[in-house]
Parts: structure tokens; sequence; C-alpha cells
């Protein structure tokens, strides 16, 4: 069933009773009764769901949706074909056109590095798109603010996409939508009830796209039409984040799954049941390929049970008698944050958000009244409480510069002081690339005397990506002809795939290993896999500001190189008349050396710029501005080279005078 989410403020106060452990567990309807802040009776409502593994079912309540009902910003005008650019028009030359009968799969990003996920299923003259994330700046892209899937193959086929189905509503699955939309033809929307809320969250600082069509599916939803050719179904699965989903793509010829990301809650190996019974409805589906996620393929063995995780931060915030905790976590985990917060409740605390994200993401929960917010409190009033009864859930676990836990670590935060008495706890572990930050952060931290608790110190994070033990127990769960990892490293994609073969016994045929762009084809009426050697564009779209570009190399060379060496300026007055420089050039220096330390080389500088100038005048019958910057440009910055072992960008303006 698809439903329509009433177009409301997503922050909206909605407070609720918890639910208990057992129920939670069980997944049995939960009645809960809802009030407001002045505890005046508002409405009850019944939960009912299928049982999740963490304990927490996903959210329905008795809202009754009506079939195929959207979330709408406008309407959707679909003229067929638009017009194509003529490079739009020589990528579709280059790519060979699909045969009659076969079927198409494209991840277009997400398999070269972690993040920027998108894959999409083409055939006959339909295609369905899965995901649409972004990705964050690395040491090849500095500056930018993030990076998105090279949509030109899609925009140049945009009147055959039919839909855009979504996994679940983290960044890096959904972040891309504001940015790709338009590219795509503004297909409708598939995706669970927290994805839409997520997204239209997301669209709120995109005025200007007020079409976007979003359905709601619901978790008893079944197959869903998108198509004359294409129906989709979404399964229920563990992440990290409520209605975390997989889907099924089904074409005439035969399931493509998704998995999204995933992992598998157990206990020291043992698989929870209701794992299993969310993967028992893959005995009756035909599965032609199965796609999974592949970020946790080399640890081995199986994650640590989230409910472990719970159970030992509720000890830690039974037992933090003598002042405030302060847990910072991802502000993805949106169903660990919510148990916390249920702890809190619990022990007669109070909850405290702090962080953009933090606020914006639990929004969300509180709009769906996925667990109760009576005792959450403005950050601006925990010195109104008891310290011993205050907790605080805020973002900043990764260092970053702008984080509230970074700026309290600084001193530099204005609503809070850290004390002595208080505890902070760090529920996530380092992402790879953040190790400087994050020591740095703790430095900051352990510089005082409040205690510090890390995962390090106790069980206090799990991973939401299934490792190898996990992925190979979901592989035996989903009976498929063909396989493809993505979602990873392409070291992490290639390990997923020697395992498959491995360990498996999945024919290497049956496998395809695949780069960002590359074709993968299934032919012969469903029974041969095959990797074309040809691959749409695939080089990741670069996101500044409010505008899309494509990357340019020359520019990341400059930024790197303004890092590493700064930039020497050299500003030289010529006679055009006498080809002689009126005054002593002009110096500045930014990031390059201290001037006041290095008058030798100004000096040095100076009188070769001058030496330079005159000499290419003198050469010329007619003035060449551009080659005397060149010649300077060239003799200037060998001088540094040699002089400082350095090599900054060197700027040269000619000014005739």
């Amino acid at each position: 069933m698809i439903k329509k989410t009433e177009n409301t403020t997503i922050n909206k106060t909605a407070t609720s009773g918890e639910k208990t452990p057992a129920q939670r567990a069980a997944g049995r309807p939960a009645t809960r009764r809802y009030v407001k802040r002045g505890d005046a009776p508002v409405e009850k409502k019944t939960v009912t769901s299928t049982a999740h593994p963490t304990g927490r079912p996903h959210h329905s309540n008795s809202r009754k949706p009506d079939p195929r009902k959207t979330i709408k910003r406008g309407t959707r005008s679909r003229k067929g074909p638009t017009s194509k650019t003529t490079y739009e028009t020589d990528i579709l030359k280059t790519i060979p056109p699909l045969a009659s009968g076969d079927i198409r799969i494209v991840p277009v990003c997400g398999v070269e590095w972690i993040t920027t996920n998108m894959t999409f299923v083409e055939y006959k003259d339909e295609i369905i798109v899965i995901d649409a994330g972004l990705g964050f700046s690395n040491p090849s892209t500095p500056g930018i603010d993030y990076t998105i899937p090279n949509t030109a193959y899609l925009k140049a086929n945009q009147h055959k996409i039919k839909a855009l189905v979504i996994t679940h509503g983290h960044l890096d699955h959904v972040g891309a939508i504001p940015f790709v939309i338009n590219d795509l033809g503004n297909p409708p929307i598939y995706t669970r009830e927290f994805g839409a809320l997520f997204i239209k969250k997301k669209l709120e600082e995109f005025p200007h796209l007020n079409n976007v069509n979003i359905q709601t599916v619901d978790d008893k939803a079944g197959y869903i039409k998108l198509s004359e050719n294409f129906k989709v179904r979404f399964f229920g699965l563990t992440h990290s984040i409520p209605d975390s989903s997989g889907v099924i793509i089904q074409t005439p010829l035969g399931g493509i799954v998704s998995t999204g990301d995933v992992r598998v809650e157990n206990h020291d190996g043992v698989v929870d049941k209701a794992e299993v019974e969310q993967y028992s409805h893959f005995k009756d589906e035909n599965v032609l390929l199965m796609t999974m996620d592949s970020t946790g393929i080399e640890k081995p063995g199986w994650t640590i049970s989230e409910s472990i995780v719970v159970e030992n931060v509720d000890k830690i915030i039974k037992n933090a008698k003598d002042g405030r905790l302060f847990i910072a976590a991802f502000s993805s985990q949106v169903e660990r944050l919510m148990s916390f917060m249920e702890s809190a409740k619990k022990y007669g605390k109070y909850i405290a958000l702090e962080g953009r994200s933090m606020k914006s993401n639990l929004g969300i929960a509180e709009f769906l009244e996925l667990t109760d917010f009576s005792h959450v409190i403005p950050i601006e009033k925990i010195g109104d409480y008891p310290q011993n009864k205050i907790v605080v859930l805020l973002t900043g676990s990764q260092g970053e510069e702008f984080a509230a836990l970074n700026r309290m670590s600084k001193g530099t935060h204005k609503n809070i002081k850290l004390q002595d008495s208080d505890t902070v706890l760090l529920s996530a572990s380092v992402v790879p690339g953040n190790n400087y930050d994050v020591a740095q952060l703790k430095n900051r931290l352990y510089s005082g005397s409040y205690n510090i608790i890390t995962y390090n110190d106790d069980v206090v994070h799990a991973s939401g990506h299934g490792t190898r033990a996990e992925l190979k127990w979901i592989h035996t769960q989903v009976p498929y002809k063909f396989f493809m990892p993505i979602h990873g490293e392409p070291y992490m994609i290639r390990m997923h795939a020697k395992m498959a073969a491995q360990e498996l016994g999945i024919l290497k045929e049956n496998i395809a290993v695949p780069d960002n762009g590359s074709i993968i084809e299934i032919r012969e009426n469903g029974t041969k896999l095959v990797k074309l050697k040809e691959k749409i564009p695939a080089e990741p779209r670069i996101v500044e500001g409010q505008k899309v570009k494509d990357k340019q190399e020359v520019v990341f060379r400059d930024r790197k190189a303004l890092a590493e060496d700064g930039i020497f300026i050299i500003v030289v007055a010529l006679d055009p008349k006498t080809g002689r420089v009126k005054k002593s050039p002009d110096i500045i220096s930014r990031g390059f050396i201290y001037l006041r330390d290095n008058q030798h080389i100004l000096q040095d500088v100076r009188g070769m710029v001058t030496d330079i100038t005159e000499k290419t005048a003198k050469a010329q019958k007619q003035l060449d501005f551009d080659k005397i910057k060149q010649n300077i440009n060239e003799g200037v910055g060998k001088f540094l080279k040699r002089s400082t072992h350095k090599s900054p960008i060197v700027i040269s303006v000619v000014l005739g005078l």
C-alpha cells in the first residue's frame, strides 16, 4: 500500500508513552497514549508492525493510508524525450543499444569508493533508478561540498525513467536527489515513510524544486507496479535508521535485488529469529541478480549485537549520578539514539539535543511518533535542571570543525562549558580519514578531568554494515542466479566477489565485478551475464554551494598546490615605449615563506624579474605581454624551487604604464 504523508512541518511536537522492551522485541501491537507537553490527552493510537530484529518495529499507525496517494510538491509533467545537447548525443553514440529482451544494470557510482550510491536497471524502453546519494570532500577534491553521481547517460535517456526507488534515508543514498532529480526527468520517488520525510525535509532547502512527487510505501504494500515491465517490492532489513529496506525490482525475466546498506542482528553468531523471518519470503521469489552491500566484507565474523550496545549505554546512563552525560554519536543512527532516549526516560532523566543533523533526524522520529519525546528539553535550559538528570545527545564524534562536541572541547560553545563532573561518551568508531581530527578531539577532552568513554573502553558502538559472516548468511537466504557486489571501495567489491566464488560456490561467470559506470547485461532470456567493455560516463560531479559542475583536475591541482606551497605574486610596471621597468617590482606572497625573514630572496627575485622583463621586451618588435609573463613565471618558479625546495604558484602581472 502506498500512502500520503500530510504536508505538515516535520518538527511537529508529538509525544508518546513508551513501548516496553518486550513489546518491541516481539513486534506485538503496542497501544500508546500520546500527550502534549501540558499533559492534556490528545488521542489513542494503535501501532502495529512486523518484528524488527533490533527490537523496534517498523512504524505504522492508525492513520489509514489510501492506495497510491502521494506527497506532492506540485504536479509532474512528462512529455517524452527532452532535447539533447551534442554532448549527450555523443554519449548515446558510444554506448551499444540494449537488445530487446536483455536487461542492463549499471552501478553509476558507489563501487569505487564508499558513498555517492546510484544504480539503475534498464529493460526495453524503461529505466528504474535505485538511490541517489552524495559523498564528501576527500584529499583529491579539496574545497568542495559534495560529490554526486554523473547523470549524463540518464539525462540523455530521461524519457525512459519511470521511477527513483530509495532504500533508506541516509545521505549517501538520498542526498543527491535535489541536484539530480531534474536530470532524471523528475520521476516519482518511491520510499518508506522515514525516507520520504527525510527527503521532504532536505527539499525545503531547495524551494525551486516545487514539483517533486514522493510516493510513500507502506510495509505491507507487496509489489507495486511502476511501469509496463517493472514492479517493485520493499522488504525490511536491518541497518541503523528506521524503515531501512531492500528492494526487488521485478522484470519479465526475474527480480533484481538491491539490499541497500545491511547488517544482520545476531547474538554471538546466532541469527535472530526476526532476521530469518525478514528473508523468508525469498523462497517464493524468482531472483535473477543479487546486488549486495560490501562495506563490511573485510571484517571477519559477526558484528556485535546492537542490543548489547543499547544495554551497555543503558547502564552508563543509569550510573551517571555525579554530573551531566554527553553522548556523541552519528546522527544517522536514529534507532540507537531513540533507545538512548528511552533509557533516559526510564531513569527519570532529561534529554537535550545539540547539532543541526541531530535535531533534524530526531525531529522526523518525533513527527512519526516513534518514541517518547516528553522529556526532551531545549539545550539552553539544561542549567535549570539537576546536573545528574541531564543527558545530551550531540554531534561531533568525528572531530568535525564546527560540530557541537568539538566546540565544547575548545570551550567555544555558547551554551555548554564542560565541567569536572561531566562524562563524555563517544558512541562511534573512527571513520577512515578522520583519525587526526578524532585524535585532536580526544587530546582536548582528556586534558580536562571529566570522564571519557570510547568504543575502545566498552561496547558502545556497533556498525550498521554487516561483516563477512553476516553477508555470507544473507547469500544463503536469497536463491539467485547471478551476483554483483556493490557499495564499497574496489578492494571490498573484489573481496566480496571472491568470497561468493570460493566459499559459496558461485560460478565466476555468474559474478559481475563492476567499476563505476560498468555496463552489466543479462542476455539470452536471463541465462547469461555479460560485462561490456564500454562504460557510461562515471566521473562524479561536484557541488560547491548551490552550483553543480564537472570535476576539473586543474582546479584541484591548483588548490592542492596552494595548500602545500602557497602563492607568489609579482607586479611589474613597464614603460611600453622604452621597454624599461619603471620601478622595483612589487611582490605579494601568501602561504609560501615569511617575507620579513627572507629579504635576500625578495631582492634576488626583484633583480631577476627586472632583467627578464627588459630582455624579453628588448627582443620583441611589438610588446607581447603574455610572453613576458610566461618568461617571468618560468624563471622565478625555477629560482624559488632551487632556493627553497618549494613550488608555489607564481603569478605575474605586467602593467604597461
